[in-house]
């Protein structure tokens, strides 16, 4: 199948939103905000912000209304509703009312996770904490469960699997090889881009690429997911910007959380549990698939190293 055919069919399958499936759930309206709020524009995001901080409030109003709080269009309040993945914007307001509803039953304040640099060692940990949390949390009610399948399934029956990352998503592609390679699947990790495009050349239709960056800007994985592509492989992006560059050369498009960065603690901290969590997802998938055999190799692998684990 060519590139073309490739986007066009992309374009058919998600539709004018850009969404597969139903509606995201209320719980998952905030997390979109989170994943999908930067890449807004800046009209975009004051509606995303507004409803996110006062479902109730919002829940209230007629797209006349939010358009006249936010300082924004009509139009603008219909175009946010659907980039977060509502038809309208009256699926929007029923969202934010089982959002309000889901707020208002009990549950304890979140806590300020901004880290000073004076800040004690044990509020350190409670805010990393809280902030892991609400990572894992929001990616796994982002994550689209039919593109989530569609990759286990690719995955499942590949020839051979490729897993490209640098810098902190490297460290999550080595992460998912090895996994792969533990219940008998053939895969490689790149993180050298040379080694990267001149692998991804010799794949073919049968085989998969997949390709592991939070920013979904990161040239050094963009090009060997593009030869991939390119050459017929079924290819995969697991990054927190559903509508970065990477995703023209991808299949299947897994979103992370995208995590607020501070100076203190840099993005690729908390976009890599993200990561993580979906690379898990995806292993599990593939063992489920394939138990007859993946249960033995991982048992076969165990055995193979337990004795480096013996005092």
């Amino acid at each position: 199948m060519t590139r073309d055919v490739k986007e066009i069919f992309a374009r058919e399958r998600s539709g004018p939103s850009g969404a597969s499936g139903a509606p995201p759930a209320p719980a998952a309206l905030a997390a979109k905000v989170r994943t999908l709020g930067p890449s807004m524009t800046r009209s975009m995001q004051r509606v995303a912000e507004a409803v996110a901080g006062d479902p109730a409030g919002c829940a209230a109003l007629t797209v006349t209304g939010l358009a006249e709080l936010t300082g924004t269009s009509e139009a603008t309040v219909v175009r946010t509703a659907r980039l977060l993945g509502y038809p309208g914007y009256r699926d929007l307001r029923l969202a934010l009312a089982g959002l309000a509803a889901q707020q208002q039953s009990g549950r304890a304040p979140a806590i300020t996770t901004d880290i000073a640099v004076d800040d004690p060692i044990a509020d350190v940990v409670a805010k990393l904490a809280h902030d892991e949390q609400q990572t894992l949390a929001d990616t796994a009610a982002g994550l689209d469960t039919v593109q989530l399948g569609a990759a286990v399934a690719a995955l499942t029956a590949a020839r051979r699997t490729d897993v490209y990352g640098v810098g902190a998503s490297g460290l999550v592609a080595q992460d998912l090889t090895q996994k792969l390679l533990r219940i008998g699947l053939i895969a490689h990790a790149h993180s050298d881009p040379h080694l990267a495009v001149t692998n991804a050349v010799q794949l073919r239709a049968g085989d998969v690429a997949v390709a592991v960056t939070h920013s979904g800007s990161t040239g050094d994985v963009i090009e060997p997911l593009r030869a991939a592509f390119e050459r017929g492989a079924t290819t995969v992006a697991i990054t927190g910007r559903p509508d970065s560059p990477v995703t023209q050369y991808a299949d299947h498009v897994l979103t992370t959380s995208t995590a607020r960065e501070s100076e203190l603690r840099p993005a690729a901290m908390s976009s890599r549990t993200g990561q993580l969590l979906v690379v898990d997802c995806l292993f599990v998938g593939v063992a489920q698939r394939t138990y007859e055999t993946a249960a033995p190799a991982l048992s076969a692998s165990y055995e193979a190293l337990a004795h480096r684990h013996r005092s």
